[in-house]
């Protein structure tokens, strides 16, 4: 028995840990370290945040110290011998020593590591540059979509020893030759149920396959799921499952809370929580690359430092995204599921879904951005009654218990600004020691007026200046019953039968209907619809109710009380889409069963989900499919009024709104 935590590990990765200020192991990283000596393929499952990455090191390092063993041997009897023409030592399998140019110009490492994401890819680099720093002659090279393959083949043709790779370049370079992998002897699948699901099982099975046959494969995921699971057994032998955590355990490190809302009311819900979260490091989850952006754009325009993170943007780009959120000059970060997936940023205090997750294993990768390393973290899910059974049946299937608060509302948010001021005055009054100047002149201000009114003078003086001021917000009981459609049986979630559903959703009464001559057809979506009448009208998304996209034309619904500013200035033709009119709509509001195909309360994340989900470096998927619960109707296939289709025709003087067909 020891009390040192590395005497296991080799003297140049103890070395590293210390340097580093690690003063123990996590648990996933103890059970990798007890495995070495079984030299035996690994399937590595722990939570997120858990220190696998540091994990994979010690599952290679041992191989590394060896081939360094062998490069030296080598290098010493070559010298030895004195030959006038020296070559370039050879490695363990005859591949050219790490660092020096090889003759055929590939790259021949002994070990790959392979991920989904070109920034999980910079991060595992990163965590190897350090594990590895007493590894002179170790060279790690990165192959990702999105930069120069030319780079990239001038950089492997150095002979890197490692190489940490995204699966299509990887492939790409395996089948241009670049990578040769006749002498690959380690091969890691890291987070390989996300790599399936952004349907990379392809690109995998053809790397495997060109890797010989007596090599360690290893599988690291927070999750196993039936897809990974078959992978494993087809290209793992006699596997050692380790759990640093039990699978399909959560976090204890991390709070989870919902908030019910209302459809309208998320954008409200979202401002009034970061203000209470204001100073703190926040990552908001949609599912869609285009509401990353629209969101983002929305939060920048009242004032929060936010940017959209997703597979949309120039690699470049990313890269300086995610450095500044790392660094704190951008508190907010904006991103779709799969861009974040993999990256480790330390401090993120909270996680927002403004657009709930599909699956279990989705929300526990979301989550597990927080509350790692054993920090504490909040994740937050924002659900509407549409969503509220599907959400705590994934929860249940997660085994993560749901704790319902209130949704905040702009008097608990203003107390709470007001606490948080009034805590940094008295952590000034016990740490900060004035000036004789300042000594001075406070004795003159309290001799000559009343020390009562010069101090809550200061007080106001001192409140917060906040981002933008708290939104009106009311959500809903989600533990009180309501009857569902047919009225037979009850749901939670409030009231949603004909009578009492109205009261519960925003009265129709509030708003006033305005016409958009801006169909579907030409490419008018909610998020677009939102963006336009917005900017040309001068008002704020919390102020548009409801949202209706026809073939041809669109409604918008607009609050009372800015209605008659809302419609002078709409009609000004827009310099941008002069063909665009916007005018006070004629007819009344239709009933519920008369709505167009895409009636839906606008909510930032909602609206009319792409078909065909766009791609991760042009593979997989970014985002959700189309939720039938957001459709009014229930059933595809069905037009308003719950008629097929296509059946309809368009009536004269009333454009949009289709008839019943024939009779």
């Amino acid at each position: 028995m020891t009390n040192d935590p590395f005497a296991q590990l080799p003297a140049p990765i103890r070395i590293a840990l210390e340097r580093r200020g690690f003063e123990a192991l996590t648990p996933v990283q103890e059970a990798v370290v007890a495995a070495r000596a079984d030299g035996r393929d690994l399937r590595i499952s722990s939570q997120t945040g858990s220190g696998k990455t540091v994990a994979i090191g010690f599952a290679l390092a041992d191989h590394f110290l060896a081939s360094s063993r062998a490069e030296l041997e080598a290098a010493s009897e070559e010298g030895e011998r004195g030959s006038g023409k020296r070559r370039p030592p050879k490695g363990p399998r005859g591949g050219p020593r790490s660092g020096s140019r090889t003759p055929d110009g590939k790259a021949h490492p002994t070990a790959i590591v392979i991920v989904p994401t070109r920034e999980l890819a910079a991060q595992v680099r990163e965590e190897i540059a350090w594990l590895y720093a007493e590894l002179r002659d170790l060279r790690v090279e990165v192959v990702t979509g999105g930069t120069s393959i030319l780079n990239e083949r001038r950089a492997l043709s150095r002979g890197p020893r490692l190489v940490v790779a995204t699966p299509g370049r990887l492939l790409d370079h395996i089948l241009n030759e670049a990578i040769a992998t006749d002498a690959v002897e380690h091969v890691v699948l890291d987070e390989a149920d996300q790599m399936l699901d952004m349907g990379f099982r392809e690109e995998l099975e053809a790397i495997v396959d060109t890797l010989p046959a007596d090599r360690k494969s290893h599988l690291v995921s927070a999750t196993f799921p039936r897809g990974v699971i078959e992978l494993a057994r087809r290209y793992q032998n006699d596997p050692l499952i380790l759990e640093g955590t039990r699978l399909g355990e959560s976090n204890a490190d991390i709070q989870h809370i919902g908030y019910a809302i209302k459809r309208n009311e998320t954008y409200a819900a979202l401002v009034n929580t970061l203000l209470m979260a204001e100073g703190e490091r926040c990552l908001l989850f949609v599912n869609r690359r285009v509401d990353a952006t629209d969101l983002a754009e929305k939060l920048a325009k009242d004032g929060f430092g936010a940017a959209p993170f997703s597979g949309e943007l120039a690699q470049a780009q990313r890269t300086r995204t995610l450095n500044s959120f790392r660094n704190g000059t951008l508190p907010i970060l904006v991103s779709t599921e799969v861009a974040a997936r993999g990256i480790d940023v330390p401090g993120i205090a909270l996680v927002i879904h403004v657009d709930p997750p599909r699956e279990a294993d989705a929300y526990t990768h979301r989550a597990g951005r927080t509350g790692r390393a054993g920090q504490t973290g909040r994740s937050i899910l924002l659900v509407t009654p549409n969503d509220l059974n599907r959400v705590e049946r994934m929860l249940r299937y997660a085994k993560i218990e749901l704790s319902w608060q209130p949704v905040p509302t702009p008097a608990r948010v203003n107390k709470a600004l007001k606490k948080r001021s009034r805590r940094r005055l008295h952590a000034m009054l016990s740490e900060h020691t004035p000036e004789e100047s300042q000594w001075m002149y406070a004795k003159s201000l309290l001799e000559d007026r009343d020390p009562v009114q010069v101090v809550a003078t200061l007080l106001d003086l001192s409140k917060n200046e906040v981002t933008c001021e708290p939104m009106s917000v009311f959500g809903f009981d989600p533990t009180q019953p309501r009857p569902n459609r047919r009225g037979d049986r009850f749901e939670r979630g409030g009231p949603r039968n004909r009578g009492e559903g109205r009261a519960s959703r925003p009265d129709a009464d509030q708003f006033t209907r305005f016409f958009v001559s801006w169909g579907e057809q030409s490419g008018a979506t909610t998020s677009r619809l939102l963006s336009q009448v917005c900017r040309r009208g001068g008002i704020k998304s919390h102020q548009v109710g409801a949202i209706e996209v026809a073939a041809r034309v669109s409604f918008v619904a607009v609050a009372n009380d800015v209605a008659e500013a809302f419609e002078v200035r709409v009609r000004e033709r827009d310099s941008r889409d002069p063909g665009i009119v916007i005018k006070r709509a004629e007819d009344k509001p239709r009933g519920r069963g008369q709505e167009s195909r895409q009636a839906i309360a606008h909510r930032p994340g909602r609206g009319r989900a792409d078909r065909d989900a766009a791609t991760e470096e042009g593979r997989g998927r970014d985002g959700a499919p189309h939720r039938l619960s957001d459709r009014p109707h229930g059933r595809p296939g069905r037009g308003p009024g719950g008629q097929p289709r296509g059946k309809g025709k368009f009536r004269k003087g009333s454009p949009g709104r289709p008839t019943r067909g024939p009779r």
